[in-house]
């Protein structure tokens, strides 16, 4: 008989192998597709789909380990039954799901999640979806996985092994308290800062080998999970109202033809390099060329006299995960989710990396931090990088930072790689070292220790970091040909402490630069008031690339551009024009702010802009 102690880690185990067993039968389910991947590939599903496994294992396993607790105060609990019945049942609802897995991701192609709860009110159009799924093959697969894990259970965990003689109860308490305590590790995915998530076990440019390496059960429960914090919002007008008033700024997001309109060429060759940098949390209120505080950033104000610079853009939405899909895919900001928590949602989305290297372009994604933080790594990997630089690419002695490796660093390594990375190339960089705790290696710029003055400091530390990296750059061969995209991924409340939904926390800088700029084009400030997912549309039209797949950006360089931004915050929504800014709360559906000089007809664009981009995110 197995020893009483070592039931806990083979319980764990057993769930451990049963997904193993799981993934095997989807591979081998879906076997078209498993074909045609590399066998380092198909081996790396089951590596890299390991810590889902080991999340859902620890899952599962919560329960039985806290009986075992309760078993060990009293000895009569007929712990082995419980466990017993309890796997039986849990075994038999993951083994159907993982069946229903199966067929559901043949025809729709994406892993299990919440989406078949969304036809139980309609059970003849779920028949009629089902109706083509062979049936008996499921069934003999759902007997086959039942049976197997019957077998399974019986050679790993067996019976129960009563507590020794020799063994106290209070000592027999404390090693099952340890059992469930150690749970916690697999359970959030490791002892990292970041949870574990969907982006975690995205390791290849194959959907399906993404895919593959999910762990089914663990996907339906963290959509659930994610699909309760969802608010559904009440419409605020008629649909067609809504639509007719959102076709006046992006006819295409509601199936409109888009008017023509002219526009002028900035750039000196058709098909430059593009070093597109994100800058963490650079509010306007710390860039001087954008009206806000003096000397804090004076690389960007340099770069503002000899580049193009726009001056009223307003950041979609308040985090960085939000910041970097309405700046890449050009797409609007959800205010109560983001859909960057959708992998299924966000491989539906056009990404300036797909659209560039289909024309020929070479890609590559720098962060200093761990891109498993809010699902990001699930939305690059998809977009088709070909190679993602994260923390874990740093030596632990250039990890100076709470979240990895500083901007110094970050650029340093930028620039190293791009002396050798092919042309034309379009790189993305994500800076860090400007977010909370503002912890930057130099020595202190301005004084005080203020949450204020460490957030000042920080930014000023990222502006000399990046002119030290554009210095050095010039040097090199590749500058000469290379546009720079300089963007913020998000406003702050500091400094002044901005209220959550104020356009003063919004405004952020924008700013195209670099040798591939024409000379007349130099020292241009855009004033159009604009959104961020406007600088998708905005550049691809500079490259001659076709912008329409990204029906919520628009070409900021447009002759005649319409001037509006719209952006979310915490259940709620802004919306600037030339004659000022309205802020609106969705909970009470009443303005919060509203400048003088706006008109009930702002307040209802506002309004048609959300309730039609919610719409579009929810059918996504």
């Amino acid at each position: 008989m197995k020893n009483r102690f070592s039931f806990q880690p083979r319980y764990f185990l057993f769930w451990l192998l049963f997904f193993g067993v799981g993934r095997a039968f989807f591979l081998g389910y879906e076997h078209a597709l498993t074909a045609q991947l590399p066998m380092s590939t198909l081996l790396a599903t089951f590596g890299y789909g390991l810590r889902l496994d080991a999340s859902a294992a620890a899952y599962v396993s919560m329960l039985p380990f806290l009986l075992f607790v309760g078993a060990s105060l009293l000895p009569r609990l007929p712990i082995g039954r419980m466990v017993g019945i309890y796997s039986a049942v849990i075994g038999a609802l993951l083994a159907f799901l993982m069946v229903a897995d199966l067929e559901l991701y043949r025809a729709w192609g994406f892993r299990l999640d919440d989406t078949p709860l969304q036809y139980l009110n309609s059970p003849g159009e779920m028949a009629a979806s089902a109706g083509s799924a062979p049936v008996l093959l499921l069934l003999a697969l759902l007997a086959a996985l039942l049976v197997g894990g019957r077998w399974l259970y019986k050679k790993v965990v067996g019976p129960v092994a009563p507590l020794p003689a020799w063994f106290g109860r209070g000592r027999a308490v404390l090693a099952s308290l340890l059992y469930a305590a150690l749970l916690v590790v697999p359970l959030r995915g490791g002892t990292q800062q970041i949870p574990v998530n969907q982006s975690d076990v995205y390791f290849s440019r194959i959907p399906f080998a993404n895919h593959a390496a999910l762990n089914a059960p663990w996907n339906l429960m963290s959509a659930l999970v994610l699909r309760a914090e969802e608010k559904p919002l009440a419409p605020f007008m008629p649909d067609s109202t809504a639509r007719r008033l959102v076709a006046g700024l992006y006819p295409a997001a509601v199936g409109r033809p888009v008017p023509a309109d002219s526009t002028a060429s900035i750039l000196q060759e058709p098909r430059p390099n593009v070093l597109f940098i994100i800058l963490e949390s650079f509010t306007g209120k710390l860039v001087g060329s954008v009206g806000g505080e003096k000397g804090v950033t004076p690389t960007l104000d340099s770069l503002a006299r000899t580049g193009v610079l726009f001056n009223n853009i307003y950041a979609a939405g308040d985090r960085s995960q939000k910041g970097l899909v309405s700046l890449l895919s050009g797409y609007p900001n959800q205010p109560t989710t983001s859909i960057i928590k959708f992998p299924r949602k966000t491989e539906n989305l056009p990404h300036l990396c797909r659209t560039l290297m289909a024309a020929g372009y070479h890609s590559g994604y720098y962060y200093g931090g761990e891109l498993a933080f809010a699902n990001m790594k699930s939305y690059l990997q998809t977009a088709g990088y070909e190679h993602l630089t994260e923390r874990a690419d740093f030596a632990a002695s250039q990890q100076n930072s709470k979240w990895g490796a500083h901007d110094g660093v970050l650029f340093d390594r930028m620039l190293q790689d791009l002396r050798t990375q092919p042309q034309p190339f379009f790189v993305t960089a994500f800076t860090l070292s400007s977010h909370e705790p503002f912890d930057v290696p130099m020595k202190t710029k301005f004084p005080g220790t203020s949450e204020t003055d460490l957030f000042r400091n920080s930014v000023y530390y990222t502006d000399y970091t990046l002119g030290q990296f554009l210095r050095a750059a010039r040097q090199q061969p590749w500058y000469a040909h290379t546009l720079l995209v300089l963007v913020a991924d998000h406003g702050h409340p500091l400094p002044g402490h901005s209220p959550n939904q104020s356009p003063y926390k919004f405004h952020i800088p924008l700013l195209l630069a670099g040798g591939a700029l024409r000379p007349e084009s130099r020292g241009q400030v855009i004033t159009t008031i604009g959104s961020q997912t406007d600088v998708a549309a905005t550049l691809l039209q500079q490259l001659g690339l076709p912008a329409a797949p990204y029906v919520w950006s628009r070409n900021l360089l447009a002759s005649h551009p319409t001037p509006f931004a719209f952006y979310t915050f915490n259940n709620g929504f802004g919306a600037v024009s030339p004659v000022g800014a309205v802020t609106f709360d969705n909970v009470s559906r009443h303005t919060w702010e509203r400048d003088v000089n706006v008109t009930d007809a702002q307040v209802q664009l506002g309004q048609a802009m959300e309730q039609v981009s919610l719409e579009d995110f929810a059918r996504r």
